[in-house]
């Protein structure tokens, strides 16, 4: 049966899915082209039925693919970061090296429209699409799997995940802050994050700190754990929260550049000593890190090379070829001056 399904590929139409599915073809529709107003249970029934007939939609978008585009494209969380700016800036000099162009969109951190938006790349031709972080949307993978469109995971690397990926362990990174700061003797730790939800990178730096503390017989309370999104007015507000609390931490360890900008800023505000009074360190080294006074202690990653990798799989793929699946990279502690050994009383005054 499974090789009638294959040879008859191109019968294969909306109203045979339908029937397998047990929906209307105009549920199909849209759950091959606006999922996010069709529930999940239903758009996993509808996709597994595409993939067990071999159904290909949009024909003539496949046909554009065949005639090679030479456009890939780029769904990234946010342009307002510069770290996924400098992503796109070495990726997209990669390709042009190889005549190929990059169209590139942005998601706000929501898996949802990062599924949309993909789609649309898809079907405006691009042959190839680099994504950020594993956290996608399930019937985005089915999405790619069933147009068959190559695609790479990065700002990670996780090589049990099951999907090619060109980036570093999150997780090791953040632990490797946190020992840094154990080892000058903080002990009293709080987190300044940005948003969990649909953020695999946050999550995976999150549990970093913990084991890392864990090892030492240390916690951070949930109290201490202050999500805000990546902005410097949002790292003020979520450091003052923190700051205010009856037993203040004597490090604040925060996931981006960005929100340790604003979490500087509040001390400095507060009239909180950075770092005599309070440690903080940041993630990403961005360009603004070592101006700062006092220059950030920050985890520099290798957003450039991230592009450049990502940039050759999807070549090499595109070429027919067999590139290495997963690619580990290193994120590397860069100690400035706001990391210092911590005073003897931490309470807030």
């Amino acid at each position: 049966m499974r090789e009638r399904f294959q040879s008859a590929e191109q019968t294969v139409n909306l109203l045979d899915v339908a029937r397998v599915a047990g929906c209307s073809p105009s549920t199909v529709s849209r759950v091959l082209n606006t999922p996010e107003i069709v529930r999940d249970e239903v758009a996993q029934r509808v996709l597994a039925a595409v993939r067990k007939l071999g159904y290909t939609p949009n024909n003539a978008a496949r046909a554009l693919r065949s005639r090679r585009t030479r456009m890939i494209g780029a769904v990234l969380p946010t342009l307002d970061h510069a770290i996924y700016a400098r992503v796109a800036n070495a990726l997209e000099n990669r390709l042009g090296e190889e005549g190929y162009s990059l169209i590139v969109t942005t998601s706000g951190f929501d898996a949802r429209k990062e599924f949309r938006q993909t789609q649309l790349l898809i079907e405006r031709g691009a042959e190839g699409v680099v994504l950020v972080g594993t956290s996608h949307d399930k019937a985005l993978y089915e999405f790619l799997h069933i147009r068959k469109v190559p695609y790479i995971n990065t700002y990670v690397y996780d090589p049990y995940a099951g999907h090619p990926c060109v980036g570093f362990d999150n997780r090791a990174a953040a632990k490797q802050v946190a020992d840094y700061l154990m080892s000058v003797g903080h002990r009293e730790f709080a987190i300044l994050s940005g948003v969990r939800k649909d953020n695999d990178r946050v999550n995976s730096r999150i549990e970093g700190i913990r084991a890392a503390l864990a090892e030492r017989g240390l916690r951070v309370p949930e109290e201490r754990i202050v999500e805000a999104p990546y902005a410097i007015t949002s790292g003020r507000d979520a450091a003052r929260k923190l700051l205010s609390q009856p037993e203040r931490a004597s490090a604040i360890i925060c996931s981006s550049d960005i929100l340790a900008f604003g979490c500087i800023s509040e001390c400095i505000a507060a009239g909180i000593s950075v770092p005599s009074q309070i440690s903080i360190t940041g993630f990403d080294d961005l360009e603004f890190a070592p101006h700062l006074n006092p220059p950030l202690t920050t985890m520099q990653v290798p957003a450039t090379d991230m592009g450049v990798h990502a940039g050759n799989f999807l070549l090499e793929k595109l070429d027919g070829k067999s590139p290495l699946e997963c690619i580990e990279l290193e994120a590397k502690l860069i100690i400035r001056g706001t990391v210092g050994a911590p005073v003897t009383a931490t309470a807030a005054s």
